[in-house]
């Protein structure tokens, strides 16, 4: 076991965290990385991205967050392999405990921990990831032009994204497992005055076919009824859109919280409920959830842990 002193530690891999990790790094603040399961975080599961600043061909999801990764490390970020298991906020210096014992002993500490978009729990949703299956249709769908998509969820942002799906593709269906959305009024005006929107009320996906990608969905409607019966739905692209779950479970009863997990920040700033302690990108950003917002978080604590480190 280790002991590690660094001004800043930065929880989290994606684009908020390298993000911050080259800008602290720049402003010689000397910091430490701690990547967590995911390196890279969600666009590593992503096939292509178009819509980041400065890729006019695109660029794949993994091979970004490489870019990223490499350019923290070229202006000194010591990023290392590992998942955070325990954090002490109670008293600066923090503490922080890896899953190998060592422990970071931290000056200033930059969440960037990301948000897991939630699946149904269909194996199918695995093997077609990224080939087919999405849980972000303004990163994905440009590529379903004029094609047939599904999107399954029936709130606020299942109506949002079939929306924007019905201004590309040629027809949204949007998969509703109970008889009524539970969407606002107005989301639901909107996904109903959409004339290539159709919804199917009383819908479960029970799997995904296809020989490479995505061709179609198996559902079952009104399952459990005496009206049950299975069919085929012949689509090209199949988007969740259940929600996402912050990855904040190591910080419950440390940093304040909004009721669905989201880490509070004071907002325009990156600052949490306990000076010292900054937050960037999806952890703490329930609205728009786009790798450049993440970044652009990324910079703002970096900038936020320099500030204070100037000012304690």
């Amino acid at each position: 076991m280790a002991e590690i002193i660094t001004r800043c530690a930065i929880i989290g891999g994606g684009p908020a965290g390298y993000t911050a990790a080259i800008y602290a790094s720049r402003a010689n603040l000397a910091p430490l990385l701690i990547e967590g399961m995911q390196p890279g975080g969600q666009l590593t599961t992503t096939t292509e991205v178009e819509n980041f600043p400065g890729y006019p061909q695109g660029i794949s999801g993994p091979e970004m967050m490489e870019e990223f990764r490499l350019q923290a490390q070229r202006f000194g970020t010591d990023i290392r392999l590992g998942v955070v298991t325990s954090v002490d906020f109670s008293s600066r210096p923090f503490r922080l405990t890896l899953d190998n014992g060592d422990i970071i002993v931290a000056k200033t500490v930059i969440i960037a921990t990301g948000a897991s978009a939630r699946y149904l729990g269909l194996p199918d949703e695995q093997k077609y990831m990224g080939m087919g299956v999405s849980a972000c249709a303004t990163c994905d769908g440009f590529f379903y032009r004029n094609r047939t998509v599904a999107v399954v969820g029936g709130g606020d942002t299942a109506c949002e994204e079939a929306v924007y799906l019905a201004s590309l593709a040629k027809q949204v269906y949007l998969i509703v497992r109970k008889p009524a959305l539970r969407a606002s009024k107005v989301m639901q005006e909107r996904v109903f005055n959409t004339p290539n929107i159709k919804v199917l009320f009383n819908c479960n996906t029970a799997g995904l076919y296809g020989e490479e990608v995505v061709e179609g969905a198996r559902l079952i409607e009104r399952k459990g009824e005496a009206e049950e019966r299975s069919f085929d739905l012949p689509i090209d692209g199949f988007f969740l859109a259940i929600g996402h779950t912050p990855n904040t479970t190591l910080f419950q009863g440390k940093l304040d919280m909004d009721g669905n997990g989201y880490i509070k920040v004071e907002s325009p700033s990156t600052r949490t409920s306990v000076p010292g302690v900054f937050a960037a990108g999806d952890v703490c950003d329930p609205s728009y959830q786009q790798a450049v917002n993440a970044a652009a978080a990324g910079c703002r604590a970096a900038m936020d842990a320099d500030r204070f480190l100037i000012e304690d």
